[in-house]
């Protein structure tokens, strides 16, 4: 039975969602230089958040929260890419994005072409480095038209949140017997340039009371994944498992920190 007035209350229902989605949009796109080393610095650690979500999920690691990861972080990349072509504010920046671009798309076909396989995993090791080479190189260009402390720590902050995607990618991937390569001495570096990035982070003069308590959870947070990195005891699926949960935490943490820097001018 059809309610009296439901065709209002539909329409009032909508009004709300309306106001309330517009503080969401209002800030969907980057608004300052802060903001767009933010959003170029986390599509750096998108293209490796990817690669370990497809690996993971060609394992059978943690499949449910591997494919929510995996569906995001496609959307989430695509929608700054656009935010960041928008703002770029001279030719260099639009330069690179467009460069970015083109490698997405290529990266992005692979990812969702088709099932994850390890015959293809390969090729989507290779094309997440490219990619991430390219958001690297428009994160320093962002930076520098930035000349503040405060963007070089948004930089570094979120260089550590691709560090930790980074080293659970190539966790994943030696698990999963792909081709090693130079990939147990990429994740020793990574290992080695988080440890020296966290102690840069925690003596920055500019802290505030809430970065200083936030650095300390996310050291918290990198003791428990370096324990996940380097855990023997335990059969392949639980270590790879715990790898997957704790880099989703530390990311998290990572965030938080960024968030603070972002802020401070």
């Amino acid at each position: 039975m059809i309610q009296p007035h439901s065709g209002l209350r539909a329409a009032f229902v909508a009004l709300l969602m309306v106001l309330f989605m517009q503080p969401l949009l209002a800030t969907a796109q980057v608004t300052d230089i802060n903001s767009a080393v933010n959003k170029a610095g986390r599509e750096r650690m998108l293209s490796q958040r990817m690669a370990k979500a497809y690996f993971q999920l060609g394992q059978g690691i943690d499949t449910a929260r591997s494919q929510r990861v995996l569906d995001a972080s496609i959307a989430l990349f695509d929608r700054q890419l656009v935010e960041l072509k928008n703002y770029a504010p001279n030719a260099q920046t639009r330069e690179t994005s467009l460069k970015l671009e083109k490698a997405w798309i290529a990266y992005k076909d692979v990812l969702v072409g088709a099932a994850p396989s390890r015959e293809r995993a390969p090729e989507v090791l290779k094309l997440s480095d490219e990619v991430l080479g390219l958001a690297h190189q428009l994160t320093g260009q962002f930076e520098a038209l930035s000349g503040t402390q405060a963007g070089r720590l948004v930089n570094i902050s979120g260089r550590q949140r691709m560090l930790s995607q980074r080293m659970a990618k190539l966790h994943q991937a030696l698990n999963w017997n792909l081709p090693a390569g130079t990939m147990r001495e990429d994740l020793a570096a990574a290992r080695k340039e988080f440890a020296a990035a966290m102690a840069e982070l925690e003596a920055a003069p500019i802290n505030t009371d809430k970065l200083k308590s936030d650095l300390k959870l996310a050291s918290q947070q990198w003791f428990f994944f370096q324990n996940a990195l380097d855990e023997k005891g335990q059969d392949t699926l639980t270590r790879a498992t715990n790898v997957a949960t704790t880099s989703e935490r530390i990311l998290e943490m990572m965030e938080a920190v960024v968030t603070g820097y972002e802020a401070l001018h």
